[in-house]
């Protein structure tokens, strides 16, 4: 299955998501699926790796295991961001009204798509 079809099929099963990008260690764009100016995932996916870095650093002094994803949650939404392997990470922008449950469960089963293709 491809990048953008399991891109796709993530942001049209979670209800009220704005969209979904795969990005490298860089935090540049690979491919996104999403219901706003591209301009706007890729600002947020670009960022997203300070957020995941500075989680690294915690989890490594506190020996929990390895970040899988993580749920940041604001007035407007969620972000969610999750690592697919050492080079390549997702992440999603749902609005608030969003059941988080659900959105985590298309998350990951598209985490898990991605890790085959990669």
């Amino acid at each position: 299955m491809s990048f953008e079809v399991i891109l796709q099929e993530l942001v049209d099963h979670v209800p009220n998501a704005v969209g979904a990008i795969l990005v490298d260690w860089e935090g540049e764009a690979v491919m996104e699926h999403c219901h706003c100016d591209p301009y706007d995932i890729r600002f947020i996916a670009a960022h997203k790796g300070i957020i995941l870095a500075r989680l690294k650093e915690m989890q490594s002094s506190a020996q929990h295991g390895e970040v899988e994803d993580i749920v940041v949650t604001s007035s407007g939404g969620h972000l969610i961001i999750g690592c697919i392997d050492q080079d390549y990470s997702l992440v999603m922008n749902v609005e608030r009204i969003c059941p988080v449950a659900l959105a985590l469960y298309y998350f990951r089963r598209a985490i898990s798509e991605l890790k085959k293709e990669i």
